[in-house]
C-alpha cells in the first residue's frame, strides 16, 4: 500500500494529476435531488430512498437532453412554476422517467392457477377484472389469457388494465413482444399470437380477439377519485405498494376496497404483506386477499 501510496506522490509531484471522480454531465446536487424526491410523491406517491440518486440522475438525464436543460435545477424549477397543457405533459413526462416497469408473462404464476380455479367455480358468470399498474402489458395479457382458457372461454369476463406511465401503456396497447419473451409456451404462442414476418420476424402480436378483451387507461392511483365504471370482482395490484410509505399504502387499499364487490379478490406481490388492514382485507391464499 505504501508503494502504492509513494507512487501517487511521485506522480503528482512530476505533474501528473490524480485520478479524480467522473464528471457528469449534467449539474445535479443533492438539493436536486431531494427536490425530485419531493415531486414524484407528490405526484406519485412514490417514495424513492436515499440511495436512489444514481437512478434518478440516470433516468432523467435522458429528458434533460431532450429538453435541452443543462441542469437540474433549472429543470426543476420550470417544471414547478409552469402551468397549461404542455406542463402537464412534462409532468407526464417526468413520472415516466421515475417509474419501474419489470413484468412478464405469468409472472408469480400461482396467480393465474388461483385465477383459472376461480374462473372454473363461476363458469359463464359475468365477471370484472381490473390490472392496476399494467406495465407493457404481459400481465393483463396473461390474465385475458386464462380468462380465454376458462370454460366456456370467458366471454362474460371484462378486463380493465391502468398504468400511470403512459409510455408503457402505448406498447401495452400495441401488444407486440420478443418470440422468446418470458413466461411463453409454445402452446401458447400457437394460440394467441400471430408470429411476424419480414422486417417483424422474430416478434409477435397478439391476436385481435384477445387484444379486445382489455381496455387500456392511464390511472394515477394519487388522483382523489377512480372512474373505473362498475366494482371488480377481481383485482392485481402486484409489487405496486412496495413503492409507497404506510400511510399511501393505506390510502390505496381503501381506494381499491371502495371499487370493489364484497368478498372480491385482490392478488398481491410476493413480497407484500397487508395484515394490518384486517378490516379491509383477510387473508385467503398464499399472496391473494379477499375484500372484507
Amino acid at each position: 500500500m505504501s508503494a502504492v501510496l509513494n507512487a501517487l506522490d511521485a506522480s503528482v509531484a512530476n505533474g501528473i494529476p490524480r485520478p479524480g471522480p467522473p464528471e457528469t454531465e449534467f449539474s445535479f446536487a443533492s438539493a436536486d435531488f431531494e427536490r425530485v424526491r419531493q415531486l414524484i410523491f407528490q405526484r406519485a406517491g412514490i417514495s424513492l430512498g436515499e440511495g436512489k440518486q444514481a437512478m434518478v440522475y440516470s433516468r432523467l438525464s435522458r429528458r434533460m437532453r431532450e429538453t435541452e436543460y443543462r441542469s437540474f435545477s433549472d429543470y426543476l424549477q420550470w417544471l414547478e412554476k409552469s402551468t397549461g397543457p404542455a406542463a402537464e405533459s412534462e409532468w407526464q413526462e417526468f413520472v415516466n422517467c421515475l417509474t419501474t416497469n419489470l413484468t412478464s408473462f405469468f409472472r408469480e404464476e400461482h396467480h393465474f392457477h388461483a385465477l383459472a380455479a376461480e374462473l372454473q367455480r363461476r363458469p359463464g358468470q359475468k365477471l370484472r377484472v381490473w390490472c392496476n399498474a399494467a406495465s407493457t402489458g404481459e400481465e393483463p395479457y396473461s390474465i385475458a389469457m386464462t380468462c380465454a382458457e376458462a370454460p366456456g372461454g370467458g366471454q362474460g369476463i371484462q378486463i380493465v388494465a391502468s398504468d400511470i406511465d403512459t409510455r408503457v401503456l402505448a406498447k401495452a396497447s400495441n401488444g407486440v413482444y420478443p418470440v422468446g419473451a418470458r413466461g411463453l409456451s409454445p402452446e401458447r404462442l400457437r394460440r394467441h399470437f400471430l408470429r411476424g414476418k419480414g422486417a417483424n420476424d422474430g416478434f409477435v402480436r397478439v391476436k385481435p380477439e384477445l387484444a379486445q378483451r382489455i381496455e387500456f387507461r392511464q390511472l394515477n392511483l394519487m388522483d382523489a377519485r377512480w372512474s373505473l365504471g362498475d366494482p371488480f370482482d377481481i383485482v392485481f395490484c402486484r409489487n405496486v405498494m412496495i413503492y409507497f410509505n404506510p400511510a399511501t399504502q393505506r390510502q390505496v387499499l381503501e381506494g381499491i376496497h371502495a371499487v370493489m364487490k364484497p368478498h372480491g379478490l385482490l392478488f398481491v406481490g410476493h413480497s407484500e404483506n397487508f395484515s394490518e388492514s384486517k378490516d379491509l382485507f383477510r387473508l385467503r391464499g398464499k399472496t391473494i386477499y379477499e375484500r372484507a
